[in-house]
């Protein structure tokens, strides 16, 4: 709930129309990092350089920005969206273990950028240790808020850990 509430409380150009509740499978990238794939992805007009993140696949309740996602939950078959959630705790890598999301910020730079996943497709891949994991594909350095380029110097909040290459999350 704390994460609907901070969500909430920062306006963006996501209108309250194109917000979505989806119940069911979805990718949740809030604690990954994102490694280029050398082609780029293009958002609403503007190109970004695309970014490949691995994230476990949960079920549950979660939030759509259905402007990207042609205003349905319902994903291809052997695929799944990357959706936001106010789970706090979820497998992360490398051994794909429970853990507590913890969030942290950092200063998006020339040298440590970010990545966003947030309604963006994702491949299943295979299982594993019992976590079904998914290859999603997103912008980097692309804010969630407003679709644009996410500039120098911006605070970016991620539940990634420290040394992530392009972690997960947005300029809140």
């Amino acid at each position: 709930m704390k994460n609907l509430l901070l969500l909430a409380l920062f306006p963006f150009t996501v209108s309250a129309a194109d917000l979505m509740i989806c119940n069911g499978e979805y990718a949740l990238c809030a604690a990954s990092g994102s490694t280029p794939t050398g082609k780029t992805i293009t958002v609403k007009g503007k190109v970004f350089q695309e970014g490949m993140a691995v994230c476990p696949v949960l079920k549950g309740r979660s939030v759509a920005n259905g402007a990207l996602m042609k205003n349905s939950c319902d994903a291809p078959p052997g695929k799944v969206w990357s959706l936001f959630s106010t789970v706090i705790e979820a497998p992360q890598a490398p051994s794909w273990a429970v853990a507590p999301l913890v969030h942290r910020t950092f200063v998006l730079s020339k040298t440590e950028g970010m990545s966003n996943m947030w309604s963006f497709i994702c491949d299943k891949q295979k299982l594993v240790n019992g976590v079904q994991l998914a290859s999603c594909y997103g912008p980097i350095n692309e804010s969630p808020l407003t679709n644009g380029h996410v500039k120098m110097g911006s605070t970016i909040v991620t539940d990634a850990p420290a040394g992530v290459l392009n972690p997960v999350g947005g300029n809140f």
